[in-house]
């Protein structure tokens, strides 16, 4: 079985979301999408999400496009990596954080970056700026 790794904080899940899933989905038979901690996202974006953790750990279970959803570490961001062993990470096309040394970190894994799906619509901070 070949699993699939996504991160993300996924707030306000929409259809870019669902997407980058599919697109993931693509590359294995097994998704895991982890999503990003309370903290590490305030730490990475300078604010905290609109959903917790949690709620946002729920709305894509939800949506019922993984075989796994969890929550990401607390501390080293690459545990998950080692704990989970994906054969094949996928990461969004504007993803950058924890991303710069993952093929050198980890060479059996390949690294794989998805197109967008309509960016100019669908990016959690424009859809915020619209409410």
């Amino acid at each position: 079985m070949k699993r699939v790794m996504v991160f993300g904080t996924f707030d306000i899940l929409h259809d870019g979301h669902l997407d980058f899933f599919r697109q993931a989905r693509a590359y294995g038979d097994y998704l895991i999408v982890v999503v990003a901690r309370d903290r590490n996202v305030e730490t990475i974006k300078g604010k905290k999400p609109d959903f917790s953790e949690d709620e946002r750990l729920v709305a894509v279970q939800e949506a019922g496009v993984a075989d796994e959803v969890i929550l990401g570490g607390e501390g080293d961001p690459h545990e998950i990596i080692r704990t989970k062993r994906p054969q094949v990470i996928c990461l969004g096309y504007d993803q950058e954080v924890f991303t710069g040394n993952l093929a050198a970190k980890f060479p059996e894994i390949n690294i794989v970056r998805l197109e967008a799906y309509q960016p100019e619509i669908y990016k959690s901070s424009k859809l915020k700026a619209k409410k």
